[in-house]
């Protein structure tokens, strides 16, 4: 057996503290009300070979004193307390940077572990240490009570998606179904790779989507982690609230332009037309018109006879129009 920690519970005193095997990293801001289970499901593994990194970015309730409590009862676990708000890519990061295991596992600090996440996961890592290893998760409430759904029904609203092996392609075209308080990886594998910090709401897509370009995952359907859904969510069931619509948006058409300029070897000429029009379907909606016409022509050069090109006409008679009226948008 490769980690033989995996079947002893040990007690480890501050002072006998040695390299993780795993670094599980939580980013914390303003939940207060969930951060206490969420700590206590990492603390309470059936596996105990691990550091607990937690960052809170500047929260302002009582997050920081639940923290520090923890971290002066348990020798495992190390803070980092942002002393202004950074937002949740910088936060990641810098977390992420701390970390000294060999794994690295996340956790949103208002989710929970089952109590045999780490090494069951683990035991997969055991055949293959360069897989990105996920799982399922079940939905619940504020309260903490099951919702019905799992965290991919959730999310593809019963979209086929392949989840094992080589995915980027289906990362690509969305929607990113990857329950992020599940992944563990080998933490030299992910090299440079980072959050993007100009990012709010698909920041995370963007990471794993860099990983899926270099390495397999490997889905695992129990539910091992449960997914909380409640008002302070950046991205709950529905999506971001009010305006911030626009903002993500904005976040998709940058990304998507991303894919297209990192990765084009990666995308058939079909591919490459998706995602343009996409991007051309969120600038018109965002009123980016001369943007909207540009990527929407791309898209037809591309694919002249997809299917859904039969909807340009439409398009490009309502976009030209309001572009040769309006001037420059």
């Amino acid at each position: 057996m490769l980690y033989p920690s995996l079947i002893v519970k040990k007690s480890l005193t501050r002072g006998e503290l040695k390299m993780p095997l795993v670094s599980v990293v939580m980013l914390s801001y303003n939940n207060q009300k969930f951060l206490s289970e969420a700590i206590e499901s990492i603390l309470g593994q059936d596996f105990d070979d691990f550091e607990l990194i937690i960052v809170d970015d500047a929260s302002t309730d009582a997050s920081r004193q639940i923290i520090q409590k923890y971290a002066d009862e348990d020798p495992r676990i190390r803070v980092i307390f942002h002393e202004t708000n950074c937002g949740i890519s910088k936060t990641a990061n810098d977390v992420i940077a701390a970390a000294k295991g060999k794994f690295l596992a996340l956790i949103a600090s208002d989710d929970v572990w089952m109590k045999d996440k780490l090494s069951k996961q683990l035991a997969v890592l055991e055949s293959n240490e360069d897989l990105i290893v996920c799982t399922d998760g079940e939905v619940i409430d504020a309260a903490g009570q099951p919702m019905g759904s799992t965290f991919s029904e959730l999310i593809t609203r019963s979209v086929s998606k392949k989840r094992s092996g080589d995915i980027f392609l289906d990362l690509v075209l969305g929607p990113e179904a990857i329950f992020g308080s599940t992944v563990i990886y080998k933490r030299t594998n992910q090299g440079s790779i980072l959050f993007d910090e100009r990012l709010i709401y698909v920041n995370d897509w963007k990471f794993y989507l860099d990983l899926a370009a270099k390495y397999e995952f490997y889905y695992m359907p129990e539910p091992l982690a449960q997914y909380r859904i409640h008002g302070n969510n950046t991205w709950g069931d529905k999506g971001p609230e009010g305006q911030k619509w626009r903002l993500a948006y904005q976040d998709i058409i940058l990304l998507r332009e991303y894919i297209l300029s990192q990765y084009p070897d990666r995308l058939s000429a079909e591919a490459k037309a998706i995602e343009l029009e996409k991007v051309g379907s969120l600038c018109y909606a965002l009123g980016q018109n001369r943007k909207a016409l540009m990527s929407f022509f791309g898209a037809f050069t591309y694919a002249p006879f997809r299917r859904s090109n039969l909807q340009y006409p439409k398009y490009l008679f309502r976009i030209t129009r309001k572009v040769l009226g309006r001037g420059s948008e």
